[in-house]
């Protein structure tokens, strides 16, 4: 696997670089062509926390785990537990996946751990899109407590999905 590691607000040094190449590099077992794989590796400063957010596009699946702790070195041992943790648990979709022609570029010959039960959509339900301002959007989703809202744009028209970040602001995805 290749690295893309770059630091906000600090600088990336030779120790760390090879300690997030050697941690997030044993993930390598997972893809059937892991020298064709580039993660983003993105490590910043909120305040006393270290922040450490990697990235890895692997065909149609994006992997994606961020995790802040006081310490660089445990940061980045969790975060490489979570892509393994991600991989592990969704060994059943994309077997599934694969089986129907689709290739995702994972070797999944790897031994399954059941840590969960596969999850199933267990509700269902219909919502009114009614065409709203943005501002609109973020009272209606506070209203009703929720951390995302659906709605429709009333400016462009397009279905936009808004939702709170960690850092208490909203982001908002537009779809096309």
């Amino acid at each position: 696997m290749k690295f893309n590691v770059h630091g906000k607000k600090v600088e990336v040094t030779e120790p760390i670089r090879n300690y997030i190449e050697e941690k997030i590099g044993r993930l390598d077992k997972y893809f059937e062509n892991p020298t064709e794989i580039t993660a983003t590796v993105v490590v910043r400063i909120r305040g006393i926390e270290q922040i450490v957010e990697v990235t890895i596009p692997v065909q149609k699946i994006i992997l994606r785990a961020e995790e802040s702790h006081n310490d660089l070195y445990a940061a980045i041992d969790i975060v490489s537990d979570k892509l393994e943790r991600q991989i592990r648990k969704n060994k059943t979709r994309m077997n599934r996946r694969t089986s129907k022609g689709e290739d995702l570029g994972f070797d999944l010959s790897f031994e399954d751990i059941k840590e969960e039960e596969d999850s199933t959509i267990v509700r269902r339900k219909q919502i009114e899109m009614k065409p709203m301002s943005e501002e609109e959007a973020i009272l209606q989703m506070n209203l009703l407590g929720h951390e995302f809202f659906v709605f429709r744009n009333v400016e462009s028209g397009d279905v936009d999905i808004l939702y709170k970040r960690k850092d208490g602001n909203y982001g908002i995805i537009e779809t096309k």
